[in-house]
């Protein structure tokens, strides 16, 4: 059995679409768990329109990391999906991932495959996929932040439980956060092909989206833990390590607009890590890699700034 479980908070507008597309899972092995975590709006009268075909519980708001736990402890299978309240899952999203598990991976704890991400609200949405570009590394893509949004994997039950669940005080980057510790403890992941989770972008008063200090700031905290941590065990490759300090200058691009102090300390940390660096994907067209051998990160930005300036 598979447990899908969707922790709720204020998405009287999104959960009942997430419920049915749980129900509707050709997978049918499965039980359906909601935890409310306090709503103020009619979610709950929602939640409970379902009558005993979901199970579901309420609270008061304590946050979506503790409502994650809560849903751990009452899942039955030893398999769970989990489906944030605003997002929703595509009718064979868990028997593609499964059967493929049991066919290339039967001894995976997390088995992820591509998001595909939907702007906008309906009627007027668009759908993007975010494909994962291999190599397939896990360690890669967490820093390259490829490793995808809650609802894609399916995970192991007993492998979350092994890392002590979900960090409660984790605002933001919370799936990265438990990657890394599931990593760290060197539980299994298998890519699949099969995508299926529909994650939802509609809104700019999410936390990842609201405070963009703070989300960076936690970007930059996984990546060092995890840069020593394959420090610590002699398995910080070249690749591993080029991933991680990509990922920082992209993260110092972006401070450079709002705190060129901040952007300078990321960049230290990059050339400390790899004296000879050069960045490279979209953050880096090839000009702009030009003038950052030519003049470095603060010649690159300012020639940067005076192109962004309106005429």
């Amino acid at each position: 059995m598979i447990s899908i479980l969707i922790p709720c908070f204020n998405a009287e507008r999104w959960i009942g679409e997430a419920i049915e597309s749980a129900l509707a899972q050709s997978w049918l092995q499965r039980e359906v768990i909601v935890v409310d975590d306090g709503s103020s709006d009619g979610s709950l009268r929602v939640i409970k329109s379902f009558g005993d075909r979901i199970r579901w519980e309420s609270g008061v708001n304590r946050g979506g990391n503790v409502a994650r736990n809560r849903l751990l402890a009452l899942a039955g299978g030893a398999w769970l999906q989990y489906l944030d309240a605003d997002d929703y899952l595509l009718p064979d999203k868990i028997r593609d991932q499964w059967q493929w598990a049991e066919r290339h991976g039967s001894d995976a704890d997390v088995v992820f495959g591509p998001v595909t991400l939907e702007h906008g609200v309906p009627p007027q949405t668009c759908r993007q996929p975010l494909p994962i570009p291999e190599p397939h590394d896990p360690w890669v893509l967490l820093a390259r932040w490829y490793l995808p949004q809650t609802g894609a994997p399916l995970w192991r039950k007993q492998a979350i439980v092994d890392v002590g669940g979900w960090k409660p005080d984790q605002p933001c980057s919370q799936e990265h956060e438990l990657y890394l510790r599931l990593l760290m403890a060197n539980k299994k992941f298998v890519y699949c092909p099969h995508g299926g989770a529909i994650y939802r972008q509609w809104s700019s008063q999410t936390v990842c989206q609201r405070d963009r200090p703070e989300l960076r700031r936690r970007v930059l905290e996984i990546l060092q833990r995890e840069e020593d941590f394959l420090k610590s065990r002699g398995e910080l490759s070249a690749l591993r390590q080029q991933a991680i300090n990509i990922a920082r200058f992209e993260a110092a691009r972006i401070a450079w607009l709002s705190d060129r102090a901040e952007a300078r300390e990321i960049m230290a940390a990059v050339r400390r890590a790899d004296g000879g660096f050069r960045p490279e994907g979209v953050a880096a067209p090839w000009k702009y890699r030009m003038a950052y051998q030519l003049f470095g990160f603060d010649g690159a930005e300012t020639i940067a700034d005076w192109i962004r300036k309106p005429a």
